[in-house]
């Protein structure tokens, strides 16, 4: 005789139900409001004290994508001539 566990497991409403809670948090986690890995903003202050890894960052942010073997000088070129003058 099955107890009422038995039934409760075999039930189609708890594996739908379930099914339900599962693809409702993963559409949370895909289309959700918050980023599960947000993007790190825009290095701020001089350049010239920036890292590589933040002038590779700043540039590719603006779709002026670095080469892999470029040095810093050049990186620091290519961002110091892409950066907006500032108002007066």
């Amino acid at each position: 005789m099955p107890t009422p566990l038995d039934r409760a497991l075999q039930s189609r409403n708890a594996f739908l139900g379930f099914a339900g809670i599962i693809t409702a948090v993963a559409a949370w986690t895909i289309w959700g409001p918050s980023d599960v890995f947000p993007r790190a903003g825009d290095p701020v202050g001089d350049p010239e004290s920036w890292t590589d890894d933040e002038l590779r960052r700043w540039l590719e942010a603006r779709k002026l994508y670095p080469g892999s073997t470029s040095t810093r000088e050049e990186l620091m070129a290519r961002v110091e001539a892409n950066m907006r003058a500032p108002r007066v």
